[in-house]
């Protein structure tokens, strides 16, 4: 069974308010690899109370020079290995495909979709993007895409069935100071792309002021938020507010270049 040949990996920085849960959904793995930033809250001293659990840890640079440190300098083995943040949650349907999974010998990696869930309560949809996070240990590395990572892998990607929930609940500051810094990288990743190079989203999103207000209509009508109440409506306003933090950017950007 495919169980026995995958190595979860997790990456952590001050995760203490997601850890605990995602390690509960991973008690069927022999070894779980979580690589640390160099977190100052209880993820050490959580992560510590897993039996499975392997800590490493190494101070940060890039999210995918993190994930490549994770497959080849933790004595990672496996053939498989599923890489996940903390606060990605397996569930107990996932678990159960995975081993039942017999990928055939062409196919090297699986992707996999997302619940995306407010303090536990689960959205009609999102703005969360399917993701390989299952792949062959040996035919996977990562490069860095704008303000994340994605996953080259060789060969054939096919499809999970079940989905991954996305449950992130740590505090709405810390929220605000990630999206600051992704933003950064962001506005660097479109201005160093041409306009033909772009997709039709980072095309809505460099026209600056356009992105913010599509964002909102798009998730609250688009997306069905509307009918998840306040939990739909704060996810609308937090994508929303991500957005207007990038167009800001772009203009100060903008704007900088003008004066000089």
């Amino acid at each position: 069974m495919l169980l026995s040949t995958v190595t979860p990996i997790v990456l952590t920085f001050n995760e203490a308010a997601n850890i605990e849960r995602n390690l509960a959904g991973l008690a069927w793995a022999n070894r779980v690899v979580v690589v640390d930033s160099g977190s100052s809250d209880e993820t050490v001293a959580l992560v510590g109370r897993s039996a499975n659990a392997r800590f490493f840890t190494r101070p940060f640079d890039s999210h995918a020079n993190q994930w490549n440190y994770a497959l080849t300098q933790t004595g990672t083995e496996t053939e498989w290995v599923l890489v996940l943040d903390a606060d990605h949650m397996v569930t107990d349907e996932l678990v159960r495909e995975l081993e039942d999974l017999t990928p055939p010998s062409d196919v090297n990696g699986f992707r996999a979709n997302f619940t995306y869930c407010l303090e536990g309560r689960a959205l009609r949809g999102s703005l969360y993007p399917p993701t390989t996070v299952l792949f062959r240990r040996q035919h996977g590395r990562f490069v860095q895409d704008g303000h994340t990572q994605r996953v080259v892998c060789g060969g054939k990607i096919g499809e999970l069935r079940e989905k991954l929930l996305h449950d992130d609940r740590k505090p709405i500051e810390r929220w605000l100071q990630s999206q600051a810094r992704y933003m950064i990288l962001e506005a660097a990743k479109l201005n160093a792309a041409s306009w033909r190079e772009l997709g039709w989203a980072n095309r809505l999103r460099r026209l600056k002021v356009v992105a913010p207000f599509a964002v909102f209509l798009y998730c609250l009508f688009g997306k069905g938020l509307l009918f998840n109440g306040r939990a739909g409506l704060l996810y609308t306003l937090q994508r929303t507010t991500a957005e207007a933090i990038l167009s800001i950017i772009l203009l100060r950007q903008s704007l900088k270049r003008i004066v000089s």
